[in-house]
């Protein structure tokens, strides 16, 4: 009995099978295949239907030596790992990088970086060449993290600006207005006795929400004597722990505006320990509306930001920056609005 003939193995398509295919020239299914514009659209079209056909899959070393992209961008979440997973935040930022994405080509990579040495292990990755741009989220203080990528050329967005004034691509929500929204509210509901529990001043995030309710505070006629300042650093726990120290030492308190609401979260928790009502004693509002406020007891009163749109818009400010390297840096400040609920 004849032995049959091994059984070939079946060649993946080629570049030149799928030029055959779609009837033009090897240069043209290049260029399909790396986005020049420079194809017309039935050219675009039959190359397109022959690589659907043929199952042809670009080698992607092969592009990335001609286009010198990676077609990788990295999201770089400069915070501690429990505060990444705590807070809503990070995630409803990720949703949105996550959806501007899709329509693109582009592959994620996120990196969560905490103390120097992951901080140097981040900037050599991005600086050897393995991702054609950078989202940068949480930054704190004057951190040479932004510098270093645009020093190396690499196209960075930021969420939020630089403390230090540096120019940088950056989009944010519009912090101060929407603490002067919370504030005026207080005041319009017959609050006198003011208190925040602001966020860290290293961070511009909590320096503007601080300034925006100084400023409503100083707009409505209140004296500093009934504007009280404690710091917290974005989490319950650090909320509650502000909002006990404000109470011992300033009791007669009938507001506080916490600057998120996962710190609003943690000043009920200690209104409730210290025996006070929300809001018949005590009016709270937070910063965000994420998912928990509505489901807070009482439910919170908030300043709604549009944290999904913040993640794509940082994702198209990014696409825009790698298209067209040059140019001044631009901000982008997004609308904030007040959602009133029980809690105030």
């Amino acid at each position: 009995m004849t032995p049959e003939p091994p059984a070939r193995t079946r060649q993946a398509p080629t570049l030149e099978a799928v030029a055959e295919l779609a009837g033009v020239s090897r240069a043209t299914v290049s260029r399909v295949v790396n986005g020049s514009l420079r194809v017309s659209p039935a050219a675009h079209a039959a190359v397109t239907r022959a690589i659907a056909e043929l199952g042809y899959v670009p080698n992607q070393a092969a592009r990335s030596l001609v286009t010198r992209r990676t077609d990788t961008i990295v999201l770089i979440v400069h915070e501690r790992p429990d505060t990444v997973f705590a807070d809503p935040f990070f995630a409803s930022v990720l949703r949105g990088v996550n959806q501007a994405l899709s329509v693109t080509q582009l592959q994620l990579v996120l990196l969560q970086v905490q103390g120097d040495r992951q901080r140097d292990r981040a900037l050599r990755y991005v600086g050897n060449g393995h991702v054609d741009g950078v989202l940068l989220i949480s930054l704190h203080g004057d951190d040479i993290m932004p510098m270093s990528v645009s020093g190396a050329g690499v196209p960075l967005v930021m969420a939020g600006r630089l403390l230090t004034g540096d120019p940088v691509d950056s989009v944010d929500a519009d912090n101060v207005g929407g603490a002067r929204q919370a504030v005026r509210h207080l005041v319009a509901t017959g609050r006198r006795e003011l208190a925040t529990v602001a966020g860290p001043v290293d961070m511009s995030v909590g320096v503007d929400r601080l300034a925006g309710y100084a400023q409503a505070a100083r707009d409505a006629g209140l004296p500093a004597s009934a504007t009280r300042v404690e710091t917290g650093d974005f989490t319950e726990a650090s909320g509650q722990a502000a909002a006990a120290r404000l109470l011992a030492e300033h009791p007669t308190i009938d507001a506080v505006f916490a600057a998120s609401d996962l710190m609003a979260l943690g000043v009920l928790r200690a209104l409730r320990a210290a025996g006070r009502r929300v809001p018949d004693d005590v009016a709270v509002v937070g910063f965000d509306d994420a998912a928990p406020a509505v489901y807070a007891d009482p439910p919170l009163t908030t300043v709604r930001q549009p944290v999904e749109r913040l993640g794509a818009e940082m994702v198209h400010q990014l696409l825009r920056r790698i298209a067209d390297p040059t140019g001044d840096a631009a901000s982008v400040i997004l609308p904030t609005e007040l959602v009133i609920r029980s809690s105030a």
